[in-house]
């Protein structure tokens, strides 16, 4: 029976791959082994450091984030965080002292991110604490697929992956989601308890839009009307055939999660401090977590640029393009969905034909399941605006769906690296190299055919650097989000972004929940840049020649590491700049 399951028994990690109770959670969810593994580079013969006393910390680690779970409900009180804390501050100290000599570069590297992964944690206990500050961290219905391997932001585990399920459910899905549903109305009973001393404002003036979300979620569910977006295409919830347990356990989940969710907004007005970490915690995360090489004030100055180089291509690209037709959006249905259909087969064609992407079936798929429907006039954000003049652009940020088949498909040899890395610290290298993909395709040729599409790749650019500007603006407590807002809009070209839009205010309390992923569009563009110099400079020094193609793949072989940890792997030393 589920309520017989015991205490604490999880044993899967990560923000997307979700933990499975002992003697209960038995679908295949993506359980991570943490064993060390070899990566695709030769190892030396005969290390002499406690490589098996890593392995054994790796198998650890697995299980340390990972909360305390009585009936389906995890524990997030002080005296179970106390816990988590002490656990934390022992296994970082067992990893800091194994001796690494002549470990291979690959196992250095595993043992790099599982020590990224603690300080993530770390941060977590220390700083972050959403579970103590951050309503949104208690909504854990998710009713579709991220195109980045883990969901974006912190949330309590286990999170209910409705898109991972086939229906109609059979029966023992049935009583798995029995038990994990049914749990919501005792979690979000705990969530009062444990914010009681939260006073972040703009988390509790923006946090009640994840519960309408997720109640919207269930009703679909319901309703059998749920359709999710995953990696093979489009999958349709339903609780046809259910047991009238279930059916209880969504009607009393919805209705819980429409009450918390109106506590939420009326708690807002009284929470009354600051949301945003600070300069200086935003940097030791940035350092220490994210292993990025820039701090707050170097990102200031590189998203400022960027926005900057973005603004001056788009003027130039329309100057080029002044006696071209302007590009008007696709207003008809049909003529879109051909349209749409067209632009990713081309996309698919360029990106294999190039041989950045090998010719398999399954990441021409994973293309193609992302064809855009027609979305109406009235209900066009950002990104819709950018789709109907020339799906191109947002097409070619859609390089994450090929990220997530390879995971699927060909996974890297290391296990460590077969699931996202905690804490999103895949942000610099997933969003990073995702919206590398936009510029790489334009200056490659794909618009060759299409002059006027150029001008999408810079709007949206634009659009990245400015929301990532106001993003950094807020976790150092100089904006508040609706400010972050404005300005992320006044900055976007052409007038697409609306301050008002549920985009703008999805993606600007996203940043401030997860400090960091706001500006790594932006930041893990200009490492790939970086790392690609660094490279191209060595080979040329030698005499060598440098190929694009064998580059590209061979940071894509790596797997989703951060770039610093890509560096330690690819690049050779370089000359000093």
């Amino acid at each position: 029976m589920w309520q017989d399951c015991a205490e604490g028994q999880l044993v899967a990690r990560n923000g997307d791959t979700y933990m499975r109770l002992s003697g209960f959670l038995s679908v295949a969810l993506a359980v991570v082994s943490l064993a060390p593994g070899s990566s695709m580079h030769a190892a030396p013969a005969a290390p002499t450091g406690d490589t098996a006393a890593f392995a054994e910390l790796a198998q650890q680690w697995q299980r340390l984030p990972v909360p305390s779970v009585s009936n389906c409900v995890p524990d997030y009180g002080p005296t179970a965080v106390a816990h988590k804390a002490a656990e934390l501050a022992a296994f970082k100290k067992r990893l800091a002292t194994l001796d690494r000599t002549g470990w291979p570069v690959a196992t250095t590297v595993d043992a790099r991110l599982i020590e990224a992964e603690a300080n993530g944690m770390e941060f977590d206990l220390r700083v972050l604490r959403p579970w103590a500050r951050d309503p949104s961290f208690y909504a854990t219905v998710s009713a579709e697929q991220s195109d980045v391997p883990a969901h974006e932001g912190p949330a309590a585990q286990p999170v209910i992956d409705l898109f991972r399920y086939r229906y109609p459910l059979s029966p023992a899905d049935q009583e798995q989601l029995t038990c994990l549903i049914g749990a919501i109305p005792a979690l979000l009973n705990q969530a009062r308890r444990n914010l009681q001393a939260s006073h972040a404002h703009d988390l509790w003036a923006y946090g009640s839009r994840a519960f309408r979300e997720q109640a919207d979620a269930l009703q679909r569910l319901e309703a059998g009307t749920l359709r999710m977006r995953t990696l093979h295409g489009t999958v349709v919830g339903t609780l046809d055939g259910a047991s009238e347990a279930l059916r209880a356990a969504v009607a009393s989940a919805r209705a819980a999660t429409d009450a918390f969710r109106d506590w939420v907004a009326s708690e807002a007005p009284r929470r009354v401090g600051p949301s945003g970490v600070g300069k200086a915690q935003y940097n030791w995360s940035q350092k220490n977590v994210h292993l990025v090489p820039y701090d707050w004030d170097a990102q200031v100055i590189l998203l400022t640029r960027e926005l900057e180089r973005a603004q001056a291509g788009l003027r130039y690209e329309e100057f080029r393009n002044r006696d071209r037709p302007q590009l008007e959006p696709v207003n008809n249905a049909d003529a879109f969905a051909a349209l749409s259909q067209q632009r990713m087969r081309k996309l698919a064609d360029f990106l294999i034909g190039g041989g950045l992407v090998p010719d398999k079936p399954f990441y021409r798929d994973a293309l193609m399941q992302q064809v855009a429907s027609y979305p109406s006039v009235e209900h066009r954000n950002f990104f819709l605006h950018a789709l109907v003049r020339e799906p191109l652009g947002l097409y070619s940020h859609f390089y994450h769906w090929i990220e997530l088949a390879r995971l699927e498909n060909e996974p890297p040899e290391s296990s460590v690296r077969r699931s996202a890395p905690l804490y999103n610290i895949f942000d610099t290298r997933s969003e990073g190299l995702a919206t590398a993909m936009e510029e790489i395709l334009m200056d490659a040729g794909l618009y060759d055919d299409l002059p006027r599409g150029r001008e999408v790749v810079w709007v949206m650019l634009a659009n990245r650097a400015a929301r990532g500007l106001a993003s950094l603006h807020v976790q150092a407590n100089e904006m508040t989000l609706a400010e972050a807002g404005r300005f992320h809009a006044e900055w976007t070209p052409r007038g697409w972004s609306d301050p008002r839009s549920d985009l703008v205010a999805f993606e600007q309390l996203l940043y401030l929940r997860q400090p960091g992923y706001g500006t790594s569009y932006i930041v893990g563009k200009l490492q790939f840049d970086r790392l690609l110099t660094d490279i191209a400079q060595v080979r040329e020094q030698r005499g060598e020649t440098f190929d694009f193609g064998q580059f590209f793949r061979a940071v894509a072989n790596e797997g989703i590491l951060p770039f610093a940890l890509i560096e330690d792997e690819l690049k050779p030393p370089a000359p000093a700049r």
